[in-house]
């Protein structure tokens, strides 16, 4: 169990960086504060957009956020998060990190994961 903040960071950061290969760019990667970006024009929300944020994380002081856009742009995409990593959502998506075991990084990665398909998906990436 990793309780350090930036080794959490580090840790997600690691399972989030293999994203960038797949169409995604990270504007912001520095010791606190890492992100992806599709850069693609779309319409989301009946809005034209030519880029659309897909995920970012953040060094706090007391623990390490994990802002998750689908959940923001598509609700019903909380039914496909683990009930463990949705216990750590606080507003509509923002998961507010304290500690991670190899167990809670796979429901994160599981998410991205789903993520990224439903970006695939809807040809936002």
């Amino acid at each position: 169990m990793k309780t350090d903040l930036i080794e959490i960071f580090q840790t997600i950061r690691a399972g989030m960086q293999p994203y960038e290969a797949l169409g995604f760019t990270s504007r912001l990667n520095s010791e606190n504060e890492y992100d992806l970006w599709s850069e693609k024009n779309i319409v989301l929300l009946g809005r034209e957009r030519n880029e659309i944020y897909f995920a970012g994380l953040k060094v706090l002081k007391s623990d390490v956020t994990l802002h998750f856009m689908l959940l923001y742009t598509n609700p019903e995409v909380r039914d496909m998060v683990h009930p463990d990593l949705l216990k750590l959502l606080k507003g509509k998506s923002c998961f507010h990190i304290k500690r991670i075991d190899d167990i809670l990084m796979g429901h994160i990665a599981d998410a991205l994961d789903k993520g990224y398909k439903i970006y695939r998906q809807n040809e936002w990436v």
